[in-house]
């Protein structure tokens, strides 16, 4: 069978197709008598009101879309969990789409969005999305998160990188590492810089020298970069890798070489995703409450389209650039206290504390 269509319910109701329409649209100009038949028929015949139909008359889609720069790993399905219960809240539902991590495919995204959702999501971890999504939003209404999002006229939520990059390495440095490698992300991506620039400035605090090795945030690169660091003739006794996924593929490459963690080997990774927490050792991490990010970044989404539909501005703090601030969570692949007894050399002689237990859930 066909599906119903509105001028199904109309004649079952036996009333015209705007009344149908008004009462569905939730209109006070129809009485509570005609409303209840009219919903009565709807649910009797099955009908399912045509969104894109809807969306003509009255403008909205009740719909938002998210541009990732990839749609994989446990960071972005975290993000887009978080939205998605906020969205629920608020009544909207999500599309999500890919920019492929390039300009090009940043533009080709929008473009698929346009006319279909309400208000946009876009992930920028190079300046060139953030700027390109400035130039096509036009009036629809756009939230930047992450990378390029600070440069941006445009509301922005971003994680302060530097600095939580900078707490990483102080930590290890509390634990009583002195030659510490960074494993980096991919160059280009703003995320990464910033946090190797923290790295940078840490190690330079400390008067210690640096060593970088690039991934590419994913967890094989961060397997062959701690595979990499343990042939190099430096002997490292400290790690921090520039997201929780390569710190995961560098405590596999660690166990597999025999490599204590964190006895001979500290790691810290950045982002606390799920599975940080369930790995052993438990990873210590900087965690940015990924979930609840997204939540943020819905609600200051659904406030600028609520603002745009009331005809009004929207408040100085829905435009502003908010600053996520990492926050230290200590696990099992940091020492947590170390002898004062030194080798000559300056290293450690011995881990004299077990490191602290398993924080789950911060």
């Amino acid at each position: 069978m066909k599906p119903a269509t509105i001028r199904d319910v109309a004649r079952h109701a036996q009333v015209s197709v705007a009344s149908v329409s008004r009462a569905l649209n939730g209109s006070d100009t129809v009485t509570e008598e005609t409303r209840k038949r009219i919903l009565e028929s709807a649910e009797a015949l099955q009908y399912v009101p045509h969104s894109g139909a809807r969306s003509l008359s009255t403008s909205k889609t009740n719909t938002l879309g998210i541009i990732l720069p990839d749609l994989y790993g446990e960071f972005f399905s975290e993000l887009i969990r978080g939205m998605d219960l906020a969205a629920r809240e608020h009544g909207y539902h999500l599309i999500v789409s890919s920019s492929h991590d390039d300009a090009d495919g940043a533009a080709a995204a929008i473009r698929s969005m346009r006319g279909r959702v309400d208000g946009l999501f876009v992930l920028s971890p190079q300046i060139d999305s953030a700027n390109l999504a400035t130039a096509m939003a036009g009036r629809l209404p756009v939230v930047l998160m992450h990378g390029g999002a600070a440069e941006s006229t445009l509301p922005s939520i971003v994680v302060d990188n530097n600095g939580g990059a900078h707490a990483a390495v102080d930590h290890l440095l509390a634990g009583g590492c002195r030659d510490i490698a960074h494993i980096a992300g991919p160059a280009g991506n703003l995320e990464a810089e910033a946090r190797l620039a923290g790295y940078l400035e840490a190690m330079a605090g400390a008067g210690l020298e640096p060593h970088v090795v690039e991934g590419d945030f994913n967890q094989g690169s961060g397997h062959a970069s701690a595979r990499a660091l343990m042939d190099a003739p430096r002997r490292f006794d400290g790690v921090f890798c520039g997201n929780d996924m390569m710190a995961i593929g560098a405590l596999l490459a660690f166990q597999e070489a025999g490599v204590r963690c964190p006895e001979d080997i500290a790691v810290v990774g950045f982002d606390d995703v799920p599975i940080a927490a369930l790995v052993r050792p438990g990873l210590t991490t900087m965690r940015i409450r990924i979930a609840e990010t997204g939540r943020r970044a819905l609600q200051r989404l659904v406030g600028q389209i609520e603002a745009a539909q009331a005809g009004r501005e929207a408040t100085q703090s829905s435009s502003a650039c908010e600053v996520v601030r990492p926050e230290l969570v200590i696990r099992t692949s940091t020492r947590t206290a170390v002898s004062t007894t030194r080798a000559a050399d300056g290293r450690p002689s011995g881990v004299t504390a077990s490191a602290q237990g398993e924080n789950q859930d911060g």
